[in-house]
């Protein structure tokens, strides 16, 4: 019995990891969605590219490699951003992304 509550003790402290690590992740998302507005406002917000250059903006200039332990290859990140892009969302853009990277990439 003691080597259950052990197993769920860790699970328990692996899951407030991960909701941490999605809770960091989804604010440097929504950092980033914010820097890309105003980069892309001249075009309306237009932007065909956006996932290669959400990649780009996450993978050199947020802390997205810290939060994740190892920064994520660029290429790998901007798959990922697309295949989260075409699933259904469910909750907030920035969690679901963020579950997805975690998920995949952490």
């Amino acid at each position: 019995m003691r080597g259950t509550w052990r197993a769920i003790r860790r699970e328990g402290y692996r899951r407030r990891m991960t909701d941490d690590r999605v809770e960091r992740v989804a604010a440097v998302l929504r950092q980033a969605g914010e820097t890309h507005h105003a980069v892309y406002a001249i075009a309306d917000g237009d932007d065909p590219d956006w996932a290669t250059w959400y990649a780009d903006w996450l993978v050199n200039l947020s802390p997205l490699g810290e939060i994740l332990g190892a920064t994520p290859v660029r290429s790998a990140l901007t798959a990922l951003l697309v295949r989260a892009a075409a699933e259904p969302a469910d909750g907030p853009w920035d969690v679901v992304y963020a579950r997805a990277i975690v998920a995949e990439l952490g």
